[in-house]
């Protein structure tokens, strides 16, 4: 089932739709998906992170009642797994900088 359509939209946000297959990019932006489903696969990974992490944010969000499981389409030694070991390094690195920056911030408190 195709999410291009109003129809097919309300059925994932009714729970008629039980699992989601997208690519990043096309689910990052301007959807609403938290109401209804919480499984979703990635497939074709994106190298930025804040798509990416965008594009999780679609179903892990306020309103969001259940556990969100997200599954990542990989085949060893391809392309897709090396854009995601980057996005694991991103946002690790993401993460050290919020990090330090709250340390400092604290430090002047």
């Amino acid at each position: 089932m195709d999410l291009a359509d109003d129809e097919t939209l309300r059925a994932w946000n009714a729970g008629e739709i039980k699992m989601l297959l997208a690519h990043p990019a096309s689910a990052g932006y301007g959807l609403n998906l938290q109401q209804g489903g919480h499984v979703i696969v990635w497939y074709g990974m994106t190298w930025s992170l804040e798509q990416y992490l965008q594009a999780n944010a679609r179903l892990n969000r306020q309103g969001q009642e259940h556990t969100v499981t997200i599954y990542h389409l990989l085949t060893t030694g391809t392309i897709d797994s090396q854009v995601m070991r980057a996005l694991e390094r991103k946002e690790k690195g993401q993460n050290a900088l919020l990090e330090a920056i709250k340390l400092r911030r604290d430090s002047y408190r």
